[in-house]
């Protein structure tokens, strides 16, 4: 029997390149995703409207399970709200909890330890790949993404709302992770494998939010 699994979801090219893995795995039986949002209807740290993210989650033909953030969010409140979405996990016969992490040592701790005594696991399909060879592979395996929000201290905004594609590797100054994986900018996957329609979407306002440069994604 298939171990069954929750994909933890932000919306971006790296979880939906490890939901692409988890269900390559003949092990696993991915069931469901879980995603963070604010009390204003955005994926936390992304920035996406969560009406977005719930259309993705269509597409893949799966459910979606919000965990919905108070802003502030002091980290007790954090850490019950989590339990409740772990505890959902559970009554839905779920093991593990898949995430795309790929080398950052204390984000992968904090994870494993958050299911600590749950009776979870978590799974990391990406941990270690050379980022430069992930990000041309995800490309060429015909994900199609949006940067939608920029770090100004580490990026030029003027990447914001482009598309994640070979330009856009091209252009990345030196230093700057091919996977943006710390922290450089965040992405909004509307087609790739899994997908059974793209998403419709484009590129509204640039603002400017707690120090990130974000583009409101319209559909």
């Amino acid at each position: 029997m298939r171990e069954r699994a929750w994909v933890s979801w932000s919306s971006g090219k790296d979880c939906a390149t490890a939901l692409g893995e988890a269900r390559a795995c003949a092990k696993s039986e991915v069931v469901g995703l879980v995603t963070t949002a604010s009390s204003r209807g955005r994926v936390v740290s992304h920035g996406v409207p969560l009406a977005l993210v719930e259309r993705q989650a269509a597409a893949l033909g799966l459910p979606l399970h919000v965990v919905e953030l108070p802003s502030p969010c002091p980290n007790q409140e954090y850490e019950r709200r989590m339990q409740g979405a772990i505890d959902a996990s559970l009554s839905h016969g779920v093991s593990t909890w898949v995430y795309g992490d790929l080398h950052l040592a204390d984000v992968r701790a904090f994870r494993e330890q958050s299911l600590v005594g749950t009776g979870l696991v978590a799974d990391f399909p990406l941990w270690g790949r050379d980022t430069a060879r992930l990000a041309r592979t995800m490309i060429a395996g015909g994900l199609a993404a949006i940067l939608t929000c920029v770090d100004p201290a580490q990026l030029d905004p003027s990447f914001v709302g482009r598309e994640y594609d070979a330009a856009l590797l091209a252009d990345l100054p030196p230093g700057v992770d091919p996977c943006g994986e710390n922290g450089e900018f965040h992405t909004f996957v509307h087609d790739g494998p899994g997908f059974t329609v793209p998403i419709s979407v484009e590129v509204g306002e640039v603002v400017e939010r707690d120090g990130f440069v974000y583009a409101d994604l319209l559909g």
